[in-house]
């Protein structure tokens, strides 16, 4: 402040005393020292009060107050709307409009398609199931599923593209019904039926302990769509043999003889002789005539002529068990 004082009187001070001063030549010289003094005194004490007067006042600078941006490692630590959603929940094993309707949901747009060596189309999304999903690098605001996908019911391939790996059926002969049963629903085939293995033979409502003979299908057969396959399984009761082929009776036909017509060259009751090997009818016994005789059903099948019918050739009535009119009908 006492430097402040002395600027402030130091010009006043030496104009009064050159003004007092007789010799002009006095007041050069006064007036000189007094200017050089004040110059002196300013040039000396400005810095000071510079720095004095304007350092509390100072303000940040506009780039001091600039706030620092995010660093790389700043921005990587808060995952942008792009990255989150590559947590993608997975869909496979869904029904197609089930995995449509969760995956659209959850923001995504689905497309579909045949995820084995086919090219069905899946008009019915009820109908396919979901085996694989990749995301497709589309653009557009949303991400896209594409879904791979497979008839319900069908396994999945090993990879996308691949055939699908149709069970094959089970070789079951020689086993129990119920064991049987078990490794054939294994494969897919839930419909699973009894026959007698002898025609003449119908097995119980449950023959769980009847063996099996025959199988359709047959082993090793590909079994495509099981869950709509049937599988028929011929057994015999428990301790019986199976026969050499299908189709065969326990019992064979019985040898009944006709009381009507006589065996050719046997003379009949009435005294007539080998009417039916001559082509003659009994009136009462109903042949076809036509010279064909046969001892039994056995002879009938065997000649292919089977089943007779009354006034056909062969036809009698020792041959018609049950007076329907057909003879060798079962």
């Amino acid at each position: 402040m006492l430097v402040v004082a002395l600027l402030i009187l130091l010009p006043p001070v030496g104009v009064v005393l050159a003004w007092f001063t007789r010799w002009s030549r006095v007041k050069k010289i006064v007036a000189t020292v007094l200017s050089l003094l004040w110059l002196v005194l300013v040039i000396v004490t400005d810095p000071d009060d510079t720095s004095d007067d304007e350092e509390p006042d100072a303000k940040p600078t506009a780039q001091e107050s600039v706030t620092p941006g995010p660093t790389p490692s700043d921005r990587g630590a808060t995952p942008t709307p792009r990255e989150s959603r590559k947590a993608v929940p997975s869909y496979v094993g869904k029904i197609l409009r089930e995995a449509k309707t969760a995956a659209g949901a959850d923001g995504f747009s689905v497309v579909s398609h045949d995820a084995s060596d086919g090219d069905a189309g899946q008009w019915d999304a009820d109908n396919w199931r979901v085996c694989f999903q990749t995301e497709a690098k589309r653009g557009g605001a949303k991400a896209t599923l594409d879904f791979g996908v497979v008839r319900k019911g069908a396994p999945c391939p090993a990879a996308d593209g691949e055939p699908v790996p149709w069970p094959e059926m089970p070789d079951v002969v020689g086993e129990t019904f119920a064991e049987a049963s078990a490794s054939v629903k294994k494969i897919g085939i839930t419909d699973v039926t009894a026959e007698g293995a002898y025609t003449d033979v119908t097995p119980p409502a449950e023959p769980d302990g009847w063996t099996v003979c025959f199988q359709e299908p047959e082993a090793g057969e590909e079994v495509r769509e099981p869950a709509s396959r049937t599988a028929a399984l011929k057994v015999v009761e428990p301790g019986a043999s199976c026969p050499e082929s299908e189709g065969t009776r326990s019992r064979p036909d019985p040898d009944v003889p006709d009381p009507d017509v006589s065996s050719p060259g046997d003379g009949d009751a009435d005294g007539s002789n080998g009417s039916a090997a001559s082509g003659g009818s009994s009136s009462s016994g109903g042949t076809g005539g036509g010279g064909v005789y046969y001892a039994n059903c056995a002879a009938v099948r065997a000649a292919g002529a089977d089943p007779i019918r009354q006034g056909q050739p062969g036809y009698r009535r020792g041959l018609d068990r049950d007076g329907d009119g057909i003879a060798c009908d079962r």
